[in-house]
């Protein structure tokens, strides 16, 4: 009769060990590979952006879009839709109206996938998920109001180095001062526009692996490190933080 040897101690936990590193190495990849897969969605989504913002340019002989266009039914027409006043979280929201619509002509592209909508740390804006890409401030004629009639008109062939100048970025905000949010409860939100500094919070989002995508005037796409010393420090794992002055200032 042959003898049958069973696993010793030592050999069964050697054989856990080397499993445990083996599907450490597996779910690595397999994160890695996500990452990735919505690194180049968001890519695709901004890039489409870009050609949106192109078309638009050639049917308005060149002018930039503003950031704020009005107000109207109850709420304010911005650069990406209509927006309803009213309590966060509850406010209607329309992409119709926004600037870029006439050349998007559906949804699909205004989502960065690796914004999580389910965080138990995010504040919705809307009544759902709205917009996750802020427009670059500094490109707005305006700044963040509505133009005036007197304000002079503001071209995409006044830009100097279209290729070094933000057009649309990731964009987040770190919320302490609307309800549910609050200075003990800080929350992460939507933001629809980047800028360098002022009196507004940090509002970059470098969600792709400590690094914000972002469309140039120039319609190419890139992957941006934040501008050092900038993260939110209230909820830092977040990466809220701001983009470098020398890609949004014109």
């Amino acid at each position: 009769m042959r003898s049958r040897r069973a696993f010793s101690l030592v050999e069964l936990l050697t054989t856990l060990a080397v499993l445990a590193i083996l599907a450490g190495l597996i779910l690595s990849a397999f994160q890695g590979a996500r990452h990735s897969a919505r690194a180049v969605q968001c890519r695709s989504d901004l890039r489409q952006l870009g050609i949106a913002a192109q078309l638009y340019w050639g049917d308005s002989a060149g002018r930039l879009f503003p950031y704020l266009l009005g107000r109207t039914d109850g709420g304010r027409i911005y650069w990406f839709g209509w927006l309803e006043s009213g309590a966060e979280g509850r406010r209607r929201f329309r992409p119709e109206p926004g600037p870029l619509w006439p050349h998007l002509q559906g949804r699909g592209v205004e989502l960065c996938p690796s914004f999580d909508y389910r965080h138990p740390r995010y504040k919705p804006k809307a009544e759902g998920a709205s917009w996750g890409y802020g427009y670059n401030r500094h490109l707005s004629p305006g700044g963040l109001r509505a133009p005036l009639p007197e304000d002079p008109v503001r071209r995409v062939s006044d830009l100097r180095r279209p290729s070094g100048l933000v057009l649309l970025a990731d964009a987040a905000q770190i919320n302490d001062f609307q309800a549910p949010a609050s200075r003990d409860n800080p929350l992460v939100e939507e933001f629809y526009y980047v800028d360098d500094g002022g009196p507004s919070y940090a509002n970059g989002h470098f969600r792709h692996r400590e690094r914000g995508m972002a469309v140039f005037v120039d319609g190419h796409t890139e992957a941006v490190a934040r501008a050092p010393g900038s993260l939110d420090p209230r909820l830092p794992r977040l990466s809220v933080a701001r983009y470098p002055a020398g890609i949004l200032v014109p």
